[in-house]
């Protein structure tokens, strides 16, 4: 990771004065003055003023109810309330991801760096589910299609994995986490947002969480965000209920095309049929069945393509 994110992993201080700590050239990495845009690695040695700089070893993971009006950094003149106040302190405690200023709902914060970069990569296909209350009333299902199958903004096309029309709204799972995302798919196709809610993230839910409030995730829910987040594709674990969603459907697997009257299966080819020996009575064979058995032999040395003449017993070519 970049040094001035590593500092502030490290509790240090906020990204934007690491780097000023980083200009004035008191961050070494293995004893070299380090610059902008230098990068830690596993097993460097990082010093701030001749100090080494560690990340902290015990690993926390935070689901907070974030009120509205809280913005999600660690520090910023211009913001009234921050996050980190309503949370207990830890050395690199950052945010998974962010929830905008007027968004509330459900937050992590945690000291593993590791699991934010998979909770936050959009190839994991980590979903977040959504309850949007629109000034157009109830967003109806072409709308929700629409949803799903994109809506053009102005960095790219957007996408829901899946929408579910709601009372006063809709409910939206994505799995992107762009900025103010949510808001501006629903101003483009015609339903500006009065109030946003996030009410899960991957199996993590919101819950009897009451606005304000914060809670250490256990063990087993850490588990679950991990597998979640090691997932390629959205799985079923994963994904919030919605009997009643739109969701996004899966490509059909191509399938052999066949000529009419003709299928696929190849025919077995027809056993031939083999001679059955017939032991000798008495150890002795009489002509009459010597001469059975030789019939029966040069029927099957024929096969069963080959006719004989009635009169002369020749085979036939056919």
């Amino acid at each position: 990771m970049r040094l001035q994110q590593f500092l502030a992993r490290a509790g240090i201080a906020s990204r934007r004065k690491a780097e000023d700590l980083i200009r004035s050239g008191r961050v070494s990495i293995n004893n070299q003055v380090a610059g902008i845009g230098a990068v830690v690695r596993t097993g460097d040695i990082v010093r701030l003023d001749g100090e080494r700089v560690r990340m902290p070893q015990k690993k926390v993971v935070i689901a907070l109810h974030k009120p509205k009006g809280y913005t999600t950094t660690h520090e910023d003149e211009h913001a009234e309330k921050l996050v980190y106040e309503l949370v207990p302190k830890h050395p690199g405690l950052h945010s998974v991801g962010r929830l905008d200023k007027d968004t509330e709902g459900l937050l992590l914060l945690t000291t593993d760096g590791h699991l934010t970069q998979l909770l936050t990569h959009p190839s994991n296909q980590v979903p977040k589910l959504y309850r949007a209350w629109c000034k157009g009333g109830r967003v109806g299902k072409e709308v929700c299609q629409q949803l799903v199958q994109g809506v053009m903004l102005g960095d790219g096309l957007a996408r829901a994995l899946a929408a579910q029309p709601l009372k006063d709204g809709v409910k939206l799972t994505m799995a992107e986490g762009r900025k103010r995302e949510v808001r501006r798919m629903l101003r483009k196709v015609g339903y500006p947002v009065e109030r946003l809610v996030r009410l899960a993230v991957g199996p993590i839910e919101l819950g009897e969480l009451e606005v304000g409030q914060w809670r250490y995730l256990t063990p087993e829910e850490i588990k679950l965000l991990y597998a979640s987040a090691g997932l390629p594709r959205l799985g079923k674990a994963a994904q919030p209920q919605q009997p009643a969603a739109i969701s996004a459907q899966a490509p059909a697997r191509r399938q052999h095309k066949t000529s009419p009257g003709r299928s696929n299966t190849k025919p077995k080819p027809p056993k031939p049929p083999q001679a059955q020996a017939r032991a000798p009575k008495g150890g002795v064979e009489s002509s009459s069945e010597r001469l059975s058995t030789r019939k029966r032999q040069s029927t099957t040395q024929r096969g069963p393509n080959r006719r004989t003449h009635p009169r002369t017993g020749r085979a036939d070519k056919t």
